[in-house]
């Protein structure tokens, strides 16, 4: 295998902090999983002496100690650690198409790689230290600072920290630290969600216990010993591979059906939802002890859908991976939680927003980018009013700064699950790529609290989306301006003010929002965008639909207040490397009107709150 020795040599490598009676760091993150890799990461590279603690012996969470390693969407906006992270592994495997094994993602890797990747990406951080095989006991506040008690092993100990980042699968820092949430489905009338349903109930997604099996090659038979309480026709519906976004009636393919989740390697990711191993427990609010014995039944359930795979579907040469999880019993050390408790937040992210962006201004303070659908699973759990989630046609979005920050509690930033949105929402921040950027926005925000010395609500939200554009992050999920691109950071700007919009459109399993860099844009679209930051252009009716010149711009720069000459223009126009030659009657299109903007009148400068209204 590629690189093998190179990621056994960083195996050995790394050193498991011990916390002692003393220790004190600036940022301490609870959870070294999907969101709280990514936010160590980010505030480390920020300067902020960062120490994660984590539970296991693993960092990446769902993408890789739940074994949940095909990624879900933002394959064409891989933002900032995402796109770092994907950069990895496809030089480890050899490509992009190397890793495009299964048909249920463009990108699907072994998790014991992407565990390894992680640790490469931490390890290259000297402000970034990791306390593995650590559990938080209990956090309490201190004047200005966290106090958490932390056992590892059979030594208990306490960490101070100025600032706390709960990145928990299922939320329960913030919960201990006082923080308000809500769990399970929203009422209509709360959220004014149509789609919710009238009354409110505590109904969370099923959960997975995801299964790695292995091609042990032709004749060997690997079939585990029959499950306790298996029943065959539980799953006698599981080879229908039909797309519910199709409304398709019933496929049958069993073979489709187990390259869904193929990994490198010639190993299956078995997370089936059909009749598969989806499996329905609400142990958010359970003790520790609690949620092990519950998950007993998890686990047994996805062992008999892989005894009917092996004896009822004849793939017996497929056995559970030797070679994934250091576990007894080789599964994956955490579940796949699909669902968690949702903070009350500064802002609330609803289906309304996501639908319909621009209709209200929460877009503008957007810190992470999601295009993949609103998918809620259900199945297992009958109670569940019926929803349909795959009718809820939503373009690609953003989520709001707002949604991190806890209502009544300071010093605390949430990230992972547990950031403020509405349950059916949910189904839609919840995937990997929206947790890893969030993350990241997590540790940007937690960066500029502590050098600023304020309160992560106190910190002014362009200089979080800033911090994320240097880092090659989308605050704006335009797929088209890719962060490669010479005007990535001037278009990310100028979408985030409104002035110039994206187009949303509903598209199949990877929504999309397009920014048309090279369209040319009239007088009149350019002239209604400005009107909102510039008063005086509010009576202001000369602006036609014909095609925008740089000469009009400019007219238009002088009546919003900021003079510049054609001779300014000149003088800049290789620097900002536009395209063209400056002549006053140059035609526009929309990339080169963002730039100009951008570098002259500054819009984006202009403090927004957390709903998006200008302070």
């Amino acid at each position: 295998m590629r690189n093998c020795t190179q990621l056994l040599i960083l195996v050995f490598s790394f050193i498991y902090t011990t916390v002692n009676a003393q220790t004190k760091t600036d940022l301490l993150v609870i959870g070294g999983g999907a969101s709280g890799t990514m936010a160590g990461i980010q505030a480390a590279r920020m300067g902020t002496n960062t120490l994660i603690i984590e539970e296991t012996t693993w960092l990446g969470g769902m993408l890789t100690s739940a074994g949940v390693s095909a990624i879900d969407g933002n394959n064409r906006m891989p933002s900032g650690l995402w796109g770092e992270f994907r950069s990895h592994l496809y030089t480890y495997y050899g490509g992009p198409a190397a890793v495009y094994t299964g048909w249920v993602s463009n990108c699907l890797f072994e998790p014991h790689v992407g565990n390894d990747i992680l640790k490469k990406m931490v390890a290259a951080e000297p402000k970034l230290q990791i306390a593995y095989q650590t559990k938080w006991q209990s956090i309490r506040r201190l004047n200005d600072r966290w106090e958490v008690t932390i056992l590892q092993g059979k030594k208990k100990s306490t960490i101070e920290a100025k600032l706390v980042i709960d990145a928990t699968e299922l939320g329960d820092v913030m919960a201990a630290a006082g923080a308000k949430y809500d769990i399970g489905m929203d009422s209509r009338d709360e959220t004014g969600e149509l789609q919710a349903p009238e009354k409110a109930n505590d109904i969370i997604q099923d959960l997975t216990y995801v299964v790695v099996l292995k091609d042990y090659g032709k004749g060997a038979n690997k079939t585990i010993p029959k499950p306790e309480g298996y029943n065959a026709a539980e799953f006698a519906k599981s080879c229908d591979v039909s797309d519910p976004a199709s409304f398709d009636s019933p496929d049958n393919n069993c073979h489709h059906m187990m390259q869904y989740g193929r990994l490198p390697n010639n190993k299956y990711m078995i997370n089936w939802p059909k009749s598969g191993n989806d499996f329905y427990l609400n142990i958010i609010e359970h003790t520790p002890t609690e949620r092990e014995q519950a998950l007993k039944a998890a686990k047994l359930h996805s062992l008999r859908f892989i005894y009917y795979l092996q004896t009822a579907l004849g793939y017996k040469h497929l056995g559970i991976a030797d070679d994934e999880f250091p576990t007894t019993d080789k599964l994956p050390m955490i579940p796949y939680h699909r669902e968690s408790r949702r903070v009350k937040g500064e802002a609330v992210l609803t289906v309304n927003e996501v639908s319909r962006p621009y209709e209200k201004t929460l877009y503008r303070t957007g810190v992470a980018v999601g295009d993949y659908t609103i998918d809620h699973h259900h199945e297992k759990n009958q109670a569940a009013p019926k929803i349909d989630f795959v009718k809820i046609r939503v373009p690609s979005y953003n989520v709001p700064l707002g949604s991190l920050i806890p209502k009544g509690v300071e010093g605390l930033i949430v990230a992972e699950k547990s950031i403020s949105v509405t349950n059916i929402v949910n189904g839609a921040t919840r995937l990997q790529p929206v947790v890893l950027g969030i993350g990241q926005a997590a540790g940007a925000l937690a960066a500029i609290s502590l050098q600023q010395n304020m309160a992560p609500r106190q910190v002014v939200i362009r200089s979080v989306q800033q911090a994320l554009l240097d880092a090659k992050a989308y605050i704006m999920p335009f797929i088209d301006v890719p962060a490669e691109s010479t005007h990535f950071a001037a278009i990310q700007r100028i979408g985030a003010t409104g002035i110039l919009k994206g187009t949303g459109v509903p598209y199949q399993w990877a929504n999309q929002t397009w920014f048309y860099p090279e369209k040319i844009i009239t007088r009149y679209e350019l002239t209604e965008g400005l009107r909102s930051y510039y008063t005086s252009l509010l009576n202001y009716w000369g602006a036609s639909g014909d095609p925008l010149t740089l000469q009009f711009l400019l007219e238009l720069f002088d009546k919003a207040g900021t003079k510049v000459t054609l001779q300014q223009v000149e003088a800049d126009w290789n620097k900002l490397a536009l395209a063209g030659k400056p002549v006053a009657t140059l035609e526009l299109n929309r990339s080169t009107t963002a730039v100009l903007i951008d570098y002259y009148l500054k819009p984006f400068q202009k403090g927004v709150d957390f709903s998006g209204q200008f302070n």
